[in-house]
């Protein structure tokens, strides 16, 4: 999957997670950039992210993961893992 299309499926689950039509992904945002973004609801965004790909994160991983363009790179690999 081409990250320009990885962007355009997070884009709705990122607004509405937040709340936020107005939030643009980048490669460079993350949870200090977007107000809404605190533990309760990065939680949910991994929850529905995951659900939405059929993928799972590690704990580890997601330790590591400190902006969008950091788990793009992260779904990529482990799609490309999963053959898609």
């Amino acid at each position: 999957m081409q990250q320009q299309e990885l962007y355009s499926q997070l884009t709705p689950i990122f607004h509405d997670v937040f709340d936020d039509e107005a939030l643009v992904l980048t490669p460079e945002l993350t949870a200090a950039s977007v107000p809404e973004w605190d533990s309760f609801n990065h939680i949910n965004l991994i929850v529905a992210v995951e659900a939405r790909l059929k993928i799972k994160f590690q704990t580890a991983e997601l330790e590591a993961m400190n902006s969008v363009g950091q788990m793009v790179a992260l779904i990529e690999k482990k799609l490309a893992a999963q053959g898609r």
